[in-house]
């Protein structure tokens, strides 16, 4: 679409800019670059798919640079790769475009793949921070749960530190599950005060399976010092009951890096043998959804700058098991949609623009395989 009828031109970069960046959903600014070769190079030039990811999930300005890799296998390289600089616009804009879609969509599961360490543990490893990984509280007719040290001071606070299952997750709560001592007198319930929860990443490259929990300090210091925290929740008051409790975030963050930190703030249950207060935590969920296999990021420095790693096939891959899930489940509205929403286009423009026949541009695959 050329000439007079294209309103870009005729607003002018920085209302068009302006106007098109009050768009909520990738999938209508990726809409808006197929109208027309020279829409689709204002979108793309101007990157408004990162600035749309940057403003619904700040954390985003974290990734330094993009890298697109056909295969797990295939060496990472962004730097010098040879790209021309509308190559790497057109890149950026794919990339962005596919993140955004797959942060706003609605898939929900617990992400904590596994536990790291606590700032202390009472009895190990019998009441060890494992056991918050297991939904019930009791296993082969045990207890399960994680307790802390008894302390005199109900101030002093703990701290459970979990592995996510990608390192770039979407978390929007956290449910945590106090723990009630059925074999003690009264039955009482080891809570805390309150909770408060930490994303970040750690300050250099660590696997879980090769922490050994017995050789860490009972303090949380030390734990604190191989992390870096980029997110820090408000407090919730936690209640002295024996159930899962659900603290759902402000807006859902983007942890990158992988860490989760549950903090413990204040005791409430002293025990009757030797008046000490303790916590006890039987489970812990952090609901979201991970984005791998089709994102990963590569960490660039302790500030927290990284790179962001997109796998197409990963992500087509995931696409087809998505619409597989859909059509097994029920009517396919979103194909049906996107069959129809060319037509629908058509009859908009002509009406807002007065112009005469418009041929919309959809000769881009990468565009075709986003809608789709």
């Amino acid at each position: 679409m050329e000439g007079s009828g294209d309103f870009i031109q005729y607003l002018g970069s920085d209302t068009s800019i302006k106007l098109l960046s009050s768009l909520k959903d990738p999938s209508d600014l990726v809409r808006v670059s197929a109208v027309s070769s020279s829409w689709r190079q204002f979108v793309i030039a101007n990157g408004l798919c990162k600035q749309l990811c940057v403003r619904t999930f700040p954390e985003v300005s974290s990734f330094a640079n993009v890298a697109e890799v056909k295969s797990t296998t295939e060496p990472l390289n962004y730097e010098n790769d040879g790209s021309s600089q509308w190559a790497r616009l057109e890149r950026d804009h794919r990339v962005y475009a596919f993140l955004t879609r797959r942060l706003t969509s609605s898939m929900r599961k617990d992400c904590i793949s596994d536990a790291i360490i606590a700032s202390s543990t009472d009895n190990y490893p019998r009441e060890s921070i494992k056991n918050t990984l297991n939904p019930s509280d009791r296993v082969d007719h045990r207890a399960s749960y994680w307790s802390s040290k008894g302390e005199s001071d109900p101030a002093v606070p703990e701290t459970l530190t979990y592995k996510l299952a990608a390192r770039l997750c979407l978390i929007t709560e956290i449910h945590v599950q106090p723990f009630l001592a059925y074999f003690q007198f009264g039955f009482p319930t080891y809570s805390a005060k309150a909770v408060r929860f930490r994303m970040g990443h750690p300050t250099e490259p660590m696997e879980v399976e090769s922490v050994d929990i017995d050789e860490f300090p009972a303090r949380q210091e030390f734990a604190g010092d191989k992390f870096l925290w980029t997110y820090t929740s408000p407090e919730f008051p936690m209640a002295q009951e024996n159930h899962l409790q659900k603290f759902k975030l402000p807006e859902p963050v983007l942890c990158i890096g992988g860490i989760l930190q549950v903090e413990l703030l204040g005791r409430v249950q002293t025990q009757q043998m030797d008046g000490l207060y303790y916590i006890c935590i039987a489970h812990v969920q952090a609901v979201g959804m991970p984005l791998s296999p089709a994102f990963d990021i590569k960490m660039v420095d302790q500030s927290g700058k990284c790179t962001l790693v997109y796998y197409p096939e990963a992500a087509h891959c995931s696409s087809l098991a998505e619409h597989s899930q859909v059509e097994s489940s029920g009517p396919p509205q979103f194909h049906r949609f996107s069959a129809s929403i060319r037509g629908w286009e058509q009859m908009i423009l002509n009406k807002l623009l007065g112009a005469g026949t418009i041929v919309l541009d959809y000769d881009h695959d990468s565009d075709d395989e986003f809608l789709a």
